[in-house]
């Protein structure tokens, strides 16, 4: 059975901008919306190259214990202008319940506008699991062992 999220509009919010939703059967990720403050709802947001800056959805969620939301960039924006998210992905946890941001940076070589209402990013649900950590003195060995970036030989 799917998880049921509950959202709220903030106050100030526009009601008409969609909840969070899958755009179709096989999608994992909920796309979210801008949802300006209503002097920027007209021009909509300038976000400069290299700029960043967190984008409003006017929402709140919440989420069922043991679950979180990763906020993802949407592949079609990080192609077409260079828009991607500063903190990928961002997560959001079940005992969060304050206002939910997108943290958008422009990693192109032109202004890009987000108007009131775009699609800006997408938001995966998925359940966690809190590990439990303990001290100790080594370590089981594997055919890997210590390496790391690069050690498979491969690029």
């Amino acid at each position: 059975m799917a998880p049921v999220i509950r959202v709220l509009h903030e106050d100030w919010a526009d009601p008409a901008i969609p909840l969070p939703c899958y755009r179709t059967a096989g999608a994992a990720g909920a796309d979210l919306c801008a949802n300006l403050p209503a002097p920027e709802r007209e021009a909509g947001l300038v976000l400069a190259p290299m700029a960043r800056r967190i984008v409003p959805t006017g929402l709140r969620i919440e989420l069922p214990a043991g679950y979180e939301a990763q906020i993802r960039p949407r592949s079609g924006l990080a192609l077409a202008c260079g828009l991607s998210l500063a903190n990928t992905p961002g997560t959001i946890d079940s005992d969060y319940r304050g206002p939910l941001g997108v943290l958008l940076i422009n990693l192109g070589g032109e202004p890009v506008v987000i108007a009131h209402g775009d699609r800006i990013a997408q938001m995966i649900v998925a359940p966690v699991v809190q590990a439990r950590f303990e001290r100790a003195v080594e370590l089981s060995a594997t055919a890997r062992a210590a390496g790391g970036f690069g050690s498979t030989g491969r690029r």
